[in-house]
């Protein structure tokens, strides 16, 4: 399970890099500011997150079941909140209207909440 943590945060973070200088260089003259702004947005949460499922994949304070369930709330928060910024964000460069999808973005929002929530509240309260 650890592996599996640590690949993704560093997956997490590869793409965050790539998407990060995608925005600064291309998108920079191609989108608004308000939708450099929402796109930067998710290249800073997809961040956090990589360097959240590393610092996860390297404790031992947590047991397996609770790290999964961590790892599954964050992962799937990332990709709905992050990606679906990127798809809403970049969406209008090929002529695609994907406004249909922006019910996702909030979703992935409060899985990220809970993932952190339950993070919290089994190392806190000593429930690994």
């Amino acid at each position: 399970m650890n592996k599996a943590i640590v690949g993704t945060g560093t997956l997490f973070g590869i793409l965050a890099v790539i998407l990060g200088a995608f925005g600064a260089h291309y998108l920079k003259a191609r989108l608004s500011e308000t939708s450099l702004a929402s796109f930067q947005t998710g290249v800073t949460y997809l961040m956090y997150h990589a360097l959240f499922l590393l610092i996860l994949g390297s404790m031992n304070a947590l047991k397996t079941r609770a790290k999964r369930t961590v790892f599954y709330l964050i992962s799937t928060g990332v990709f709905f909140f992050s990606f679906s910024i990127f798809a809403l964000t970049t969406a209008p460069l090929a002529g695609l209207d994907l406004s249909s999808i922006g019910w996702v973005t909030p979703i992935g929002g409060a899985l990220l909440i809970a993932g952190w929530a339950v993070f919290g509240y089994r190392v806190f309260r000593g429930l690994n």
